[in-house]
């Protein structure tokens, strides 16, 4: 059984069943968590280091297949002090394959989200399924034509020579360098490159943590006594059991071990609600749990 995200017969093309967004304030900045959709990959990309035994038994304890899973894939839009900033951008049609992924234009239309009011786009790193929606003919033409794209100086630096040596599942790099190389082709004139961290919009500061690749970014919200963070790419749904755990994707295996623990670690000291790009439920906490942590999704409110 899955849920009907699809449009139904007889109405607007940006009608569905299941809305694919969530939306919440921190203090006075409006987030809104959007679904660009689930991307079905091979199981074993979650943990390339697991004993495959190890891994079989968290996909069975939570009910899922031992091949195949459904890395969900969240975006996220953020209006503060008059600005709208856009934080990565989903897959686009990079994956003609797979039509569950490139929702986000659509998406953004049912959220009556006009791209043309996006003052700024944040990039939490540069693979495909984060840049391929500025790549995609539903969204490419219709942001401002001069719409700056702030990224870590350090991520466009290893993409001009990458190296995926130690990529440890070593899928996908070819689909990864094609993307990477047209869109800087594409917008290399709107790049706002940033060393450490930058704040893009009042209380929306982007910041550089490496690991998951060299300029990987999450981005921190704060207004008032409310906190959020949007973690990218440095946390996957089966690191809080494992945070040992390589993704196929990695770029630098321990240090992205290194700096997931340490944000866990931090958020859940600070019982700080964070989102993550390949989570799940796009709200939660995070507690820590012994050696490991736990995963709180926040209560529906409906």
């Amino acid at each position: 059984m899955s849920l009907d995200t699809a449009s139904r017969p007889g109405k607007t093309g940006t009608d569905e069943l299941v809305p694919s967004r969530y939306a919440l304030r921190v203090g006075e900045i409006d987030v809104l968590v959007i679904s660009d959709g689930v991307f079905p990959l091979a199981a074993a990309t979650l943990a390339t280091n697991a004993d495959p035994a190890d891994l079989s038994a968290w996909l069975d304890d939570r009910l899922q297949s031992p091949d195949v899973y459904k890395w969900p894939l969240n975006v996220v839009v953020v209006r503060s002090g008059g600005r709208t900033v856009l934080i990565d951008s989903g897959a686009g049609s990079e994956f003609p394959d797979f039509p569950g992924v490139g929702q986000l234009a659509k998406r953004l239309d049912a959220a009556r989200i006009d791209p043309a009011s996006v003052t700024d786009v944040v990039l939490t790193h540069l693979h495909v399924d984060h840049v391929g929606g500025l790549l995609a003919d539903g969204l490419r033409g219709r942001l401002r034509p001069d719409v700056p794209i702030h990224l870590a100086a350090a991520e466009a630096e290893f993409w001009s020579s990458p190296d995926f040596s130690r990529n440890t599942f070593g899928g996908f790099p070819h689909v990864l360098r094609s993307a990477e190389e047209r869109f800087v082709d594409k917008y290399r004139s709107q790049l706002r490159p940033f060393e450490k961290e930058y704040e893009v919009a009042p209380g929306v500061v982007v910041c550089r943590t490496g690991g998951h690749t060299r300029g990987h970014s999450v981005v921190r919200f704060a207004s008032g006594g409310d906190r959020l963070t949007f973690l990218g790419d440095a946390v996957f749904q089966d690191h809080f059991d494992r945070p040992d755990w390589y993704n196929g994707f990695d770029h630098d295996p321990e240090e992205a071990v290194r700096v997931r623990v340490r944000l866990l670690r931090e958020l859940a000291a600070a019982r700080e609600p964070l989102v993550a790009a390949h989570v799940s439920f796009p709200y939660g906490r995070v507690a820590v749990a012994g050696d490991v942590f736990r995963w709180i999704p926040t209560m529906w409110e409906y």
